[in-house]
């Protein structure tokens, strides 16, 4: 027996297309024999069915208003065929945990990393994921946040076009892959972090307009019609989203979602959705006793986000630090092309280290206009900010995909990695960074719509055009394009990988040492630069972390003991005068003389 259910609010006569026996797992599920069963009224737009002859693994579609076709399930759990296919049952409770014992863990005083499940390893699946995780955890990773796996067209993409919100991916593994891959990383020790969209749903495959006014025209984002959260309507759109999230962690275990681009989620309800959905994340953790959190991603440089609901925030976790990661990306390469134009000095460098946006209500060239807002020193701990080098966005939104161990020496990437790691944010590592990957990350689509497909490869020129990249842009649709950004797991063996890929289980053997490093007082954070040497020093309590980013050896008068070096040339002194001799692009973590040991 299952109990069929769906929000139609506009549909005059609705069935539920039921299949007996199992599909065969390709095309769109239409080769079967569907039986339909008519659904009755449930109130508030709401319909329902009881059908004793289905049950986990019967596929199944509903058809509003006596028509032909036959729709997927706005709340599919299983997408076997595909975005564009019918939906199948599935129930939970037929998976045997064995992460009983897990709580979760806090966001604070960890280290997360970055990967996409389809490039991560030459299969792309779930259950060959696991196998990496090894790594992951010699390395001295804590959370693994997993690009969106939402159901979406074709078999590779980013994921950002999911079109089935609850239905994980079927190449990747479907809901049982997903199932074995948390379960194996809670096994490790290893929290989840869920990549979810919510500002919009991809063009292809998407029938919920069918359903009911689940979009709004009243407002506009840069990749489709905008989600209804305020409108006619919302309500029922609202529960949409919320009940996803819940979902995701109380049936998939996951510890926490990271909510893409919610600048784009427009709502002027006086409870905005980030909120509602804190309420409620608040809620499920409390009934499970496991840490639960929501990371967002914003381009507001907007604090309230992430300041407690008590205090007039939507009391969200923590928010990625783009103006860091800007910061430190343009000091390293010199590159001022499109919104690094507003970056580059180390004075910004500097700013963003210690008080966390760059445009926290200052004028911003790019946008030719006043951006953000200032953070609240004393009422913020560091932790509720994501600082990165290298992400998706940073590296695959770049023409070529190429990440910066194509620009950069071994010697920048290692003061790169250093800032991250002893910054007072919560770093976290894009997949292969940690050996200097040499292989891109690309943008990559499957649609099988040509001018869908056209479309988005025009769009790429278009968009680098005119940002004046130089070289070819990769084709999206090329197989090509998504086969050469798989990882290369051969690289960590090599000497010349192995080198950054020590450095970097040095930084974070080193944060988790030294308590300064995961101080989440931003009060106690310092930093002093030179423009025209080129170097920076930031300061945590006993610790003084000394960058030179230019190309010339220099002197710092900093007395104290040599903790870390990125370079064997790198001297620190306790002679008359102390100081630290720096050469060219390296960095050095010194201890005050009074330190001793780390507590």
């Amino acid at each position: 027996m299952t109990r069929f259910e769906v929000w139609a609010p506009y549909a005059t006569t609705l069935q539920v297309a039921v299949g007996h026996g199992h599909g065969h797992g390709h095309g769109d599920g239409d080769e079967q024999e569907l039986v339909r069963y008519s659904m009755r009224r449930a109130g508030r737009g709401r319909w329902e069915a009881e059908v004793p002859a289905a049950g986990h693994g019967s596929d199944y579609g509903f058809v509003l208003d006596g028509g032909d076709e036959v729709l997927p399930d706005p709340r599919s759990p299983w997408q076997p065929y595909g975005a564009h296919g019918i939906s199948r049952v599935y129930e939970h409770d037929r998976f045997v945990w064995t992460d009983h014992r897990w709580r979760g863990r806090p966001l604070a005083g960890g280290v997360v990393y970055e990967l996409h499940i389809g490039t991560f390893t030459p299969e792309g699946t779930f259950d060959s994921a696991i196998e990496r995780l090894d790594h992951l955890v010699s390395l001295g990773i804590d959370m693994v946040e997993v690009m969106p796996v939402a159901s979406f067209p074709g078999r590779q993409g980013w994921g950002y076009d999911g079109v089935h919100l609850w239905a994980p991916h079927e190449p990747y593994g479907g809901p049982d892959g997903l199932k074995r891959f948390v379960d194996a990383a809670h096994a490790r020790g290893l929290a989840v972090v869920l990549d979810v969209v919510y500002n919009h749903l991809g063009p292809s495959g998407n029938r919920l307009k069918s359903f009911g006014p689940y979009f709004t025209s009243t407002y506009a984002t840069p990749w489709g019609e905008a989600v209804n959260y305020d409108q006619e309507g919302a309500d029922e759109v609202r529960a949409f989203v919320v009940d996803n999230a819940l979902m995701w962690m109380r049936d998939f275990h996951i510890d926490g979602l990271r909510l893409d681009a919610v600048h784009a989620i427009n709502d002027g309800q006086a409870v905005h959705i980030l909120e509602h959905m804190e309420v409620a994340v608040d809620g499920l953790q409390t009934r499970l006793g496991r840490t639960l959190f929501l990371i967002a991603e914003s381009g507001l440089n907007d604090p309230r986000l992430v300041t407690a609901r008590e205090a007039g925030g939507y009391g969200l976790d923590a928010q990625w630090n783009d103006d860091f990661h800007h910061a430190l990306h343009s000091a390293l390469t010199g590159e001022r092309q499109g919104y690094y134009c507003d970056f580059g000095s180390l004075e910004t460098l500097a700013k963003s280290l210690t008080r966390v946006f760059v445009h926290d209500g200052t004028w911003s060239a790019y946008r030719e206009r006043r951006h953000g807002r200032p953070v609240d020193l004393l009422t913020t701990p560091g932790y509720r900010f994501l600082g990165f080098l290298q992400n998706h966005d940073q590296v695959g939104n770049r023409a070529a995909g190429d990440r910066l161990s194509g620009t950069l020496g071994t010697g920048m990437l290692k003061v790169g990695a250093a800032l991250v790691m002893t910054a007072p944010f919560t770093p976290m590592l894009f997949m292969g960074e940690e050996w200097g990957a040499t292989t891109p990350f690309c943008y990559f689509t499957d649609h099988a719509e040509p001018e869908l497909a056209q479309a988005i490869r025009e769009g790429r020129r278009r968009e680098f055009s005119s940002h004046e990249w130089p070289g070819e842009v990769p084709d999206p649709q090329a197989v090509d394009t998504f086969r050469r950004s798989v990882l290369d797991w051969a690289e960590p063996d090599k000497v010349q990988n192995r080198e950054l890929l020590e450095w970097h289980r040095a930084l974070i053997s080193l944060r988790r040492a030294w308590p300064e490093l995961t101080d989440p007082r931003l009060t106690e954070v310092s930093a002093d630069y030179d423009e025209q040497g080129r170097w920076l020093v930031l300061r945590r309590g006993r610790l003084s972390v000394a960058a030179n980013l230019g190309p010339t050896s220099v002197r710092l008068p900093i007395p104290g003991r040599l903790v870390l070096a990125s370079n064997p040339g790198v001297r620190a002194g306790t002679t008359a005068p102390p100081a630290v001799t720096l050469p060219g692009a390296s960095l050095a973590v010194v201890a005050r003389d009074d330190a001793g040991t780390p507590k």
